[in-house]
């Protein structure tokens, strides 16, 4: 099979225009721009795995649903996204009012989203590896863990290199001390429960928790 068959380049084409549709009059660019760096990253990325060994359509789809949300978000640098006015708009309702939140939580949305992406993934290429079930549902989940704690030491180093201002800009902290722990933990919980259907379903497939029926033992005539 090809690397990039139809259905692959045209998820692929409607990415692009997400994402260059978020640099439509952008209100702050070189955030922005910062946070697209690791957009860049993540799609050489996922386009060089494909060319090497090709993920399942389903993996390629989610990944790409993650860089659409991260995109999303760098566009209003994760602490002003306005998802309040969308569903104003769309429902009649402000997300924010409604369950009483003092924050911006697009960027909880981002987090969790990672590992209920990236968790399946994981599990899915560890499985084609021909690891056992519990193996990959594990590691998979770890990785993801492992992961999310990087990229919280990358936005700390951020932090600790730029001006206060844009430190703070860039890393959406919003005044919250324990951001990172919080999205950490929302990231981990995202896969324990992706990887946890991906899991079951494995299992029902491999035939776990079927019933086998009881053979009549053979006995002998005379």
């Amino acid at each position: 099979m090809p690397p990039f068959p139809l259905a692959y380049r045209w998820t692929l084409g409607v990415f692009l225009i997400v994402v260059a549709a978020t640099w439509w009059r952008p209100e702050h660019p070189v955030e922005q721009a910062m946070h697209h760096s690791l957009t860049v990253l993540g799609l050489a990325a996922l386009l060089l795995v494909q060319r090497r060994r090709p993920l399942p359509y389903a993996s390629f789809l989610l990944i790409l649903i993650f860089l659409v949300l991260h995109s999303v978000a760098a566009r209003w640098i994760y602490s002003f996204v306005p998802y309040d006015d969308w569903t104003e708009a769309l429902f009649g309702v402000r997300l924010n009012e409604l369950f009483g939140w003092q924050r911006n939580n697009f960027d909880r949305l981002v987090h969790l989203s990672y590992g209920l992406c990236s968790g399946p993934v994981l599990f899915a290429r560890f499985r084609e590896a021909g690891r056992g079930i519990r193996w990959s549902a594990l590691v998979a989940v770890d990785v993801v863990l492992s992961t999310s704690a990087v990229y919280e030491l990358f936005e700390w180093g951020i932090a600790m290199t730029l001006a206060p201002g844009a430190a703070e800009a860039y890393n959406g902290q919003q005044g919250d001390l324990w951001d990172a722990q919080k999205d950490m933990t929302l990231a981990t919980g995202g896969a324990i429960v992706a990887v946890a259907v991906t899991a079951l379903i494995a299992y029902h497939r491999s035939g776990f928790g079927s019933r086998r029926i009881p053979q009549p033992a053979a006995t002998l005539d005379g």
